[in-house]
């Protein structure tokens, strides 16, 4: 079995450029044969008028293989809840590593992250519980975890 990552969206292009970055992933080609998604979206069935301008690119992979392809679906509504599914990227080193020194690698990554367009939304910050961790925003809002 494989699986993949769907995420409804306003812009697919705009959550691909960030997530692709963000996850160290990349632009995922389209199928053989074709060479734009769009092209591939119009040999499925797709109408043109449904499909906007562009080439459709909506998808990012992990370059190494290990890691779940990611589709960004467009859909007309707005995200209006919160997440009932986020993402946590493990940047600190988990336990083992020292709380202040997890702190710094996150702090780092969530620089690296506001950089490219996510927003801060909140910290968690126990001591008393060995734990940091900082909550985020993408560019549409999605909520994710840096750890």
């Amino acid at each position: 079995m494989t699986w993949q990552l769907t995420i409804d969206c306003g812009d697919p292009g705009r959550l691909v450029a960030f997530w692709a970055e963000a996850l160290r992933y990349r632009p995922a080609p389209p199928p053989a044969g074709h060479a734009t998604w769009r092209e591939w979206y119009l040999a499925t069935g797709i109408p043109a008028d449904e499909l906007g301008e562009g080439d459709c690119l909506d998808r990012i992979e992990d370059p190494t293989g290990a890691g779940p392809r990611i589709w960004f679906q467009p859909v007309p509504e707005l995200k209006s809840i919160k997440n009932r599914l986020h993402i946590d990227l493990t940047v600190g080193g988990g336990r083992s590593v020292p709380v202040a020194q997890r702190r710094e690698r996150v702090d780092a990554e969530v620089a690296r992250l506001t950089g490219l367009g996510a927003r801060v939304l909140g910290s968690m910050d126990a001591p008393e519980n060995d734990h940091y961790s900082v909550q985020l925003a993408d560019p549409e809002g999605n909520e994710f975890c840096v750890v």
